[in-house]
């Protein structure tokens, strides 16, 4: 498959053959399965304190003739705290035991629990070369909600990487056709719930990926543009290409990423 390059300005300055990662069927099934073990295995671990529920003084003896004991009481064994006493007579409230308010949960989630999962390194580089493959597929990427330019895949000249304004990679991005797309990410959305205290107040859209060879200007000055990310071709993998698990993301590669790709057969 051939496709054409373009430079900043948005003139065409000639064509490149895509290596045959880009030629993998794309597997919608595989995409997910690494989607998700790669969210479990970035999942922190968490779990309740230890003396959670269990900070009462909630003692009850259940033998004979004992004193605050409940033999003969025609009360249930449950474990009970004193609120007030007079003489032998107690006025009880249940505390500590998993029925009782305030007490410690049953099955609590535990620290030590490992979220992280596991997968074969086939597997994986095969959804990466899946998620490669449906970024070329216009039809995947539109489906996916992404304003496309009218050219399409295509592919970015080298001078882009050397960019180191924000403002230049933006006009850079207009001039290739992007300018609804962009507009399309700075379309943000108020979160409702809770977030919105938690410093995640609007809901922002993932939008164009730029895939350069090395590192660059690129990488510091592309991170200011709305729901944009710029990432090394080595660094690629399943949440870059696909977020949440949907294949199609609007991705525009350089053409040293490209020829990095197919000389160092990156992902087979």
């Amino acid at each position: 498959m051939d496709l054409k390059i373009i430079a900043p300005d948005g003139k065409e300055t000639g064509s490149i053959t895509l290596p045959q990662q880009f030629s993998e069927p794309v597997r919608s099934d595989i995409v997910r399965k690494v989607h998700y073990i790669m969210q479990m295995s970035g999942r922190a671990p968490y779990g309740a304190a230890p003396t959670a529920g269990k900070r009462a003084s909630a003692t009850i003896s259940k033998r004979r003739r004992d004193y605050k004991g409940s033999y003969g009481k025609g009360i249930s064994r449950t474990p009970r705290k004193i609120m007030s006493k007079r003489g032998e007579r107690m006025n009880w409230v249940g505390a500590f035991a998993p029925n009782t308010v305030g007490g410690r949960r049953a099955h609590p989630p535990k620290v030590e629990k490992i979220w992280s999962l596991k997968i074969n390194h086939q597997e994986r580089r095969k959804a990466i070369r899946s998620a490669l493959a449906a970024t070329v597929h216009k039809e995947l990427v539109a489906k996916r909600g992404h304003q496309l330019p009218v050219h399409y895949p295509f592919i970015a000249a080298e001078q882009l990487q050397e960019e180191a304004k924000t403002k230049a990679i933006v006009t850079a991005l207009e001039h290739m056709g992007f300018s609804n797309e962009l507009a399309r990410a700075e379309d943000k959305k108020i979160r409702a719930g809770k977030g919105k205290a938690r410093g995640r107040k609007y809901i922002e859209k993932k939008s164009i990926l730029i895939v350069v060879s090395k590192a660059c200007n690129l990488l510091k000055a592309g991170r200011n543009i709305p729901g944009v990310e710029v990432a090394q071709v080595q660094s690629l993998n399943v949440e870059l290409l696909a977020p949440g698990g949907d294949l199609g993301r609007i991705t525009l590669f350089t053409k040293a990423a490209i020829e990095r790709l197919e000389k160092e057969q990156l992902f087979m």
